[in-house]
């Protein structure tokens, strides 16, 4: 009786164990599985993760895509435009606004008022890259970029004066608006003062002005008579061009440069001038 006893006794423990073996493979198969469900589902979320980034990214760039010059031309008035362009001369600031010409391999903008602290106004010197976004406007002609944002970048790019002779007179000169250009072998012509006297230049277009004033002053080529103007936030009375304006006489013949401004017709904003002869 006591060995059937003990027999059974062994029998019962026997299944216990096994039960308890099952059990512990059980748990373990089920961390296991848990362990690859959390991994799985953390793949999934850093998967979607960047994902959803590289789509912020695309849309980031789709927003500021970067215009070339034709695009710009090509762009209504009113348009929004961004462009990379290079600061080649600033025309003023104040009131926290900055007036600037620029100009890029493939051509020019001029950026009229856009707001810039003064601290970065003075980073803005000649060669600056710059990424600007704004509004394609036109005033009297001139074509510019208004209500603008700027970010300054890497790089750095000088223009050289594009001999713009040939053009004066011709449809090609509109096609290099805001474009740094030379004028060679000009002549001064007469301009008559408010008391109808003939003199080299004038202060103002109408003579009303004094000195510091802009200058305006006539030049010819090959017969034809063109006006240029020394404006003074460009180039104040203190500065090589206004003087060497001033002691022009009719009949000089020069060389001149400067930036292909617009009003109603070509105004070119002159910042040298050399006499030939």
């Amino acid at each position: 009786m006591k060995k059937l006893l003990a027999i059974m006794l062994t029998a019962v423990l026997s299944v216990a164990m096994v039960g308890c073996g099952n059990d512990a493979a059980n748990n373990e198969q089920t961390g296991d599985s848990q362990v690859s469900q959390e991994s799985t589902v953390s793949q999934e979320t850093e998967s979607s993760s960047q994902e959803v980034e590289s789509s912020t990214q695309e849309e980031a760039e789709e927003t500021v895509k970067v215009m070339s010059h034709e695009e710009f031309v090509a762009a209504a008035i009113d348009d929004p435009v961004v462009v990379e362009t290079y600061v080649q001369a600033k025309q003023s600031w104040w009131e926290d606004k900055a007036t600037i010409y620029t100009q890029a391999e493939d051509g020019a903008y001029f950026i009229y008022e856009m707001p810039c602290s003064q601290e970065d106004y003075a980073k803005l010197t000649q060669g600056t890259k710059i990424r600007v976004s704004g509004y394609k406007a036109e005033w009297s002609g001139e074509v510019e970029i208004i209500e603008a944002s700027y970010e300054i970048l890497e790089g750095n790019y000088i223009a050289e004066a594009v001999d713009a002779t040939a053009w004066l007179g011709t449809d090609e000169l509109a096609a290099h608006q805001n474009e740094l250009v030379a004028f060679k072998g000009m002549t001064i012509e007469a301009s008559k003062d408010a008391e109808g006297n003939d003199v080299a230049f004038l202060y103002n277009w109408d003579g009303s002005g004094q000195d510091g004033s802009d200058l305006y002053f006539n030049a010819s080529v090959n017969g034809q008579t063109y006006t240029f103007t020394v404006e003074s936030y460009l180039c104040d009375k203190t500065t090589d061009v206004y003087a060497a304006v001033k002691a022009l006489e009719v009949g000089d013949v020069v060389d001149m440069e400067g930036f292909l401004y617009w009003y109603n017709g070509a105004n070119p904003h002159i910042t040298s001038v050399a006499k030939v002869q």
